[in-house]
């Protein structure tokens, strides 16, 4: 029974520190990410969104278990250049495309963006993992599914609350689908911009 009780209490840890990470204030890049990425879906869309989800969240861990490896490393700095880069992308691309008819259109191109964020987020990731646990790269595998866990917990939450925020905005304020879309895409371009400025990378 204590083993059990240890085991749990290990889980909630490392779950925790997944699910707390997206609502740390140095995090927030990761909410205006999904935020792009939810904005031109609605609730009726899950299946659509659950794709994207899975494809940050496998990125995400696959990164990391290559970090936690040494199989592949990545300087904070180079990391906290390129994610607000990937997040404008997509945000250009919300605003470029929320003009067009959708015939059943693809999600080719926004779902290689949140896999490769997933990708370069995960290796940021893994500097914070590896700072708060110990041990050999074995040692660390269940506590960075447990992580992952709780970071795709996390996503998922987010996820929610910008489909529920666009919901109330569409139908009590009515808003179109269109406005809502460029005015969230141009907001979220109008915070990473500043930041892709100033970045630590341009000073030599």
């Amino acid at each position: 029974m204590p083993n059990n009780l240890n085991a749990m209490s290990d889980f909630w840890i490392y779950f925790s520190m997944g699910l707390k990470h997206m609502w740390n204030m140095n995090a927030y890049i990761d909410v205006l990410f999904l935020l792009v990425l939810t904005v031109p879906y609605e609730f009726k869309s899950w299946k659509r969104i659950l794709i994207l989800v899975s494809l940050f969240t496998s990125g995400h861990t696959l990164a990391l278990m290559l970090s936690v490896f040494n199989v592949i490393t990545i300087k904070v700095n180079i990391v906290a250049f390129i994610i607000p880069i990937i997040v404008l992308i997509a945000a250009l691309y919300n605003i470029l495309s929320s003009g067009k008819s959708s015939k059943k259109d693809s999600i080719t191109f926004i779902a290689i963006v949140t896999a490769l964020f997933g990708l370069i987020h995960g290796l940021g990731y893994a500097n914070y993992f590896n700072n708060h646990i110990s041990g050999k790269p074995t040692d660390k595998l269940l506590p960075l599914f447990e992580s992952s866990l709780g970071f795709g917990v996390s996503q998922i939450i987010v996820i929610l609350v910008a489909l529920l925020l666009a919901y109330v905005v569409q139908t009590l304020l009515k808003l179109s689908k269109r406005d809502w879309i460029l005015i969230v895409s141009a907001f979220v371009a109008g915070v990473v911009i500043p930041m892709i400025i100033r970045s630590e990378i341009w000073v030599k």
